[in-house]
């Protein structure tokens, strides 16, 4: 069969980023638009996410930037009439609504077909007791369990499989609402919150199968049933950690030839039988001990291994699944290192390491251990020829101030009895603790006992630790030859040996070059390609890398793993850059360690170094390529960390200069500029000890905002009011030194914050919108809803906003992207910092303003190369007719524990975006993108602190106008009803029953508007908070959310009777004028 003809216009989409659902969806859902594209389709895109390349106008045909529901794509379709729809490219979201829409009649009523994956595979894949009667069908052992209903049915389960048993609600991701639980108390909770979860009310009781090995298998699958195994993972944690958390190899290390032919043929039967065309991942548990193994579930869809899969092996999945769903088959695909794609073997002799990264220093009062719910934010994957040199640089790529894995926070000075009891529990830090532990004389089998990670994977580690040992005997000194050549190819980087033996890193690095020691390249060939690959380095062979004689190359520095603060945004300005690059000439290099990013595909730079961002492999890479430059203002933080390291060394760097980005970071030289430039700031000083911090507290005046110097997604910031709390925030400061002292500046009480972005040439700027964030000023920038263009704002303070920016990008000369954070206090506007960088907006800006920001700032940042004009002064302001609100995604489900409020701190992981001709509205459509569907009628309640009380009549009397119920607690009460609004009073948990707990537990609420009661009271009020969380009510934790929810739903309700039509990105652009 080849390509189908009955199918032209077809629709796919995921939604934003989420802890168990990141930016790897991302990835596959771009591949699978050039893939249809170039097989001549038409493609409609439907996500609601923002910070992704794939909403950009240019890479479907028709772009709707909306919330992932029923109705809203009930809406696409009718207008746009697709043939079919291509749901397994857009992780669960993408599958769940594709199954609702089935399940809804809407597919049949306006004939869409499904292809890649039929209906009925996603509920034998997902629904539990279908994928459990398929299996039994086959003949294919699972671990012995049962469905309940209800809590009741679970307990019965549990009592006969004996515990700790594991709840699995059906039809969820990451894990979410389920857990391992050891009594009948925990199973009580578990389940409670697992029922809820679950989109159809069921919960799977299995049996715990802790502590064997967790295997998977990516498989690929046509429609003539040809099939191939792309890559087979072994997780090196054992079952009992999530698989997104764990870290893994491929291919498998420690695992015998029948034993992996036996789970190939069991997936060939599964896969088979559930018919999906394109990927699937199957997942297995075998036990070393009796040798049974068990399948635990299919993803029938491109997963997070599947992005994983692609980049370890060079098959890029994503792009073949949608050749396949548009009807081709694996033998017409041609190869070049196999002829065609159904005679593929994974067979690369090399090592791929995944390591997770989390984020648990963001969230307080949660525990650091790792579960059967996915906790990572992100991860890195690493190439190399043996599992030590694979698993140092992995070590190296995660940016969490480690090079290698001794001496991790203060594990090294712990005894051996205190670093074992450590490991009981699998946490973040496991590998390090584990590392130490050896050090002190702990044995593999000990070590094996608590972990249950496999002996040669300790082994592994134990060598590593006698070699460092060895190594330490000579410190103050470069080692030897032998022991420097042998320290090299078991992976220890320069840096490492550098601060263990307390030499500096240059004098490690010239001795190994003067013996030749020196990196060299391999090749990863791209499967489907004819000679596509992308490179890794290694030590142990010599290098026959070919590199191209082009004078005209530019190196991109990448983000490396996504976190919270940096995200899929600067990948997104990274991607932009290689392609703006290529149109100008130029051949690109790209830099990156993430195996989840569009920068890291194989055909977004015409070379790609799969490699960590450290001095050491960029510079190696540099001295091969001799590129012109380097570009490193895109990557978010990471590279701007290396950029003057990198410029001692001889490196160019192109566009805003290093010294420059340092300037806007000392808060004393930038101080100096602004009151040359005449621009007011918050009074503020530096701090390096507790009395300092007090003296210059106590002479700007309560309250404060203090953080330390050289962040990014404000880790560390807090809002201080007292004495007290900044002697408290001093001591537990950690990493305080003169040159990175702590900041203080004034807090601005009440102020609305805004941004704006500006492309600079070095003389002149452009600011295309200023955008203005909803909650005040005082919750990071990050974590903000924003409205964009602004509304609020008077025109005035809007063009004094555009003025600084200009003025201070001509005074920096900033050559590339800005961004700049102002607050408006009483009228006036205040600068409170300036980031001459790509920033988090970026992707938002060019998306609402239809202006390609990245594409701009690289012309600008190679016209010293180009001897092009500037395109700055061309750049015109434009009117534009509609709104844009961004509103954050936030990981709280998955942390129960964490009180949601926001502060200083970022805390979100992703974005969604609502755009409409109404504020309102916009507003109201990003907080249903973001799974919060505001009520248009029922009852609210409303509750807040002492500072807010002066504005939440006018919140109040919104709602009452609007029909809503009000319910009210103490004060809040009183006052609302002295004001003739009509408001009942609810008692707060301390007063007595019923309270509003019970009213929320029992779904008698519909929207909570409550500030925090902050440290002047003594009852936390956060089970308040928690509780909307965990039934799913939307909330409110300022006021200005409050109003800005109680303008769209009058919006909203006003507006019922007209009949909305969406419109597209590109109908929306094609409107501004």
């Amino acid at each position: 069969m080849s390509k189908r003809n009955d199918v032209h216009k077809v629709i796919i989409g995921s939604g934003p980023i989420i802890i168990g659902q990141a930016c790897e969806f991302d990835y596959s859902g771009t591949q699978a638009c050039k893939a249809l594209r170039q097989l001549g389709y038409e493609i409609v895109l439907v996500n609601s996410n923002p910070a992704t390349i794939m909403t950009d106008p240019g890479i479907a045909d028709v772009t709707y930037i909306e919330p992932l529901n029923v109705e809203r794509l009930e809406q696409i379709i009718a207008k746009e009439r697709p043939d079919a729809i291509l749901p397994n490219l857009g992780g669960q979201s993408g599958l769940n609504l594709c199954s609702e829409l089935a399940e809804e009649g809407i597919l049949d009523k306006y004939g869409v077909k499904v292809i890649g994956v039929q209906v009925d595979a996603i509920q034998r894949g997902e629904d539990r007791i279908e994928f459990k009667k398929t299996m039994d069908r086959l003949g294919i052992e699972m671990a012995r369990s049962d469905v309940a209903y209800s809590v009741d049915e679970a307990l019965a389960i549990a009592d006969r499989l004996g515990y700790p048993v594991v709840l699995r609600p059906a039809y969820t991701m990451g894990g979410a609402g389920g857990g391992l639980v050891y009594n009948v108390e925990e199973l009580k909770t578990v389940c409670a919150r697992g029922l809820q979860a679950s989109l159809v009310g069921q919960v799977l009781v299995e049996e715990s199968i802790l502590g064997w090995e967790e295997l998977e298998l990516e498989v690929v699958r046509d429609s003539k049933n040809n099939m191939i195994t792309v890559c087979f993972i072994e997780n090196i944690d054992p079952i009992g950690v999530h698989t997104g958390d764990s870290f893994c190899s491929a291919p498998m290390l420690t695992i015998s030839e029948e034993v992996q032919q036996e789970l190939q043929r069991q997936a060939y039967k599964i896969v088979e039988e559930v018919e999906v065309i394109g990927g699937t991942n199957v997942q297995f548990a075998h036990d070393p001990v009796s040798g049974r193994i068990i399948v635990i579930e299919i993803n029938p869809r491109t997963s997070r291994s599947s992005a994983l899969a692609s980049k370890a092996t060079g098959f890029p999945i994503a792009l073949v699944s949608a050749m396949l769903a548009s009807g081709l088959n694996l033998d017409e695909i041609p190869c070049g290192k196999y002829g065609t794609l159904d005679k593929y073997v994974p067979d690369g002799d090399y090592v791929v390491i995944k390591f997770a990264r989390w984020a648990f220093e963001k969230f307080k009062g949660v525990e650091d251990k790792l579960g059967t719910q996915m906790r990572a934010v992100g991860e890195v994957m690493s190439i190399g020829k043996t599992y030590k040199e694979a698993f140092q640089k992995a070590i190296r790529s995660l940016e969490i101030g480690q090079f290698g894995l001794g001496f991790a926070k203060d594990f090294h000075e712990k005894s051996k009895e205190e670093l074992l009891k450590m490991l009981v529990e699998p946490n973040s830090q496991r590998q390090f603790i584990m590392y130490e532990a050896l050090r002190k004389g702990a044995t593999v089998d000990e070590l094996f006992a608590l972990t249950k990670i496999k002996h040669y994977f300790i082994e592994q580690m134990k060598e590593l630790v006698e070699e460092e040992e060895a190594l330490l005997a000579n410190k103050g000194q470069v080692p030897a030859p032998e022991a420097l050549k042998q320290a090299k190819l078991d992976g220890f980087s320069d840096k490492y040996l550098g601060q263990i033996l307390e030499v500096p890193e240059e004098d490690i690095r010239n001795a190994r070059i003067a013996q030749g020691v020196e990196e060299a390249w391999e090749g990863v060939h791209v499967s489907g390609t004819k000679d596509n690959a992308y490179y890794y380095s290694t030590y142990h062979c010599k290098d026959e890398s070919p590199v191209s004689d082009n004078k005209n190359k530019i190196m991109i520095l990448g983000g490396g793993p996504n976190r919270i603060g940096q995200g899929i945004e600067f990948d997104y300005c990274c991607v932009h850059a290689a392609l703006a690059l290529k149109k100008l000439g130029f051949e690109t290099i790209i830099v990156n360690c993430n195996p989840e990013t569009v920068s890291t595909d194989y055909d977004t730079s015409d070379k790609l170094y799969f490699e960590p961002l450290t001095l050491e492999d960029v510079l190696s890479i540099y001295k091969k390529e001799k590129p012109l430059g380097v570009i490193a203002q895109f990557g978010g933080q990471t590279p701007l960390n290396l950029a003057a390291e990198l410029e001692k060394n001889g490196v160019k760097i192109l566009g805003t200069a290093p010294a420059v980005i340092d300037l806007a970071e000392d808060r004393d030289l930038f101080r100096a500029m602004m009151e040359k430039l005449d621009i007011p700031m918050p009074e503020s000083g530096m701090a390096t000890t507790v009395d300092e911090a007090l003296e210059i507290a106590n002479k700007i005046g309560y309250p404060v905002m203090v953080r330390p110097s050289y962040v990014l997604g404000g880790r560390g910031m807090e809002v201080v009011y007292d004495d007290e709390s900044m002697a408290g925030y001093m001591a537990a400061a950690v990493g305080v030194t003169p040159d990175r002292p702590i900041l203080i500046d004034r807090f601005l009480n009440h102020a609305t914050e805004c941004e704006a972005d500006a492309i600079s040439d070095g003389t002149h700027a452009f600011v295309p919108a200023v955008m203005e964030h909803i909650e005040l000023a005082g919750v990071h920038s990050g974590d903000s809803a924003c409205i964009l263009p602004s509304v609020h704002i008077s025109p005035e303070n809007v063009a004094t906003i555009k003025e600084y920016t200009r003025k201070i990008a001509e005074e920096m000369h900033v050559r590339g992207l800005m961004n700049m954070q102002y607050a408006i206090e009483n009228g006036k506007v205040y600068v409170l910092e300036a980031n001459p960088r790509a920033s988090r907006t970026v992707p938002l800006v060019s998306k609402v303003c239809n202006i390609r920001m990245v594409p701009l700032a690289t012309d600008i940042i190679t016209s010293e190369l180009t001897g092009r004009p500037s395109p700055v002064p061309e750049l015109k302001e434009q009117k534009i007719p509609y709104y844009g609100v961004k509103e954050a995604v936030f990981p709280f489900n998955m942390f129960p524990e964490v009180d949601p409020v926001l502060g200083p701190e970022m805390r979100s992981t992703g974005e969604v975006l609502g755009l409409s001709e109404s504020y309102g509205e916009a507003f109201f459509k990003a907080q249903e993108a973001a799974s919060l569907k505001l009520p248009l009628e029922g009852t609210v309640l409303i509750s807040v602190n002492k500072k807010d009380k002066p504005e939440v009549v006018d919140v109040a009397k919104r709602f009452h106008e609007d029909g809503f119920k009000i319910i009210a607690t103490g004060k809040t009460c009183d006052l609302l009803n002295e004001s003739g609004i009509p408001a009942e009073k609810v008692k707060k948990l301390y007063e007595g029953r019923p309270n509003i707990l019970d009213m929320i537990t029992n779904g008698k609420i519909d929207l909570v508007v409550n500030s925090p009661a902050g440290k002047e009271s003594v009852h936390d009020d956060s089970y308040l908070r928690k509780a909307a969380i965990k039934a799913k009510i939307p909330y409110m934790t300022t006021i200005a959310a409050a109003k800005a929810t109680a303008e769209g739903i009058g919006y909203v309700k006003a507006h019922m009777e007209e009949n909305n039509v969406v419109k597209s990105l590109q109908q929306m652009h094609s409107e501004i004028k």
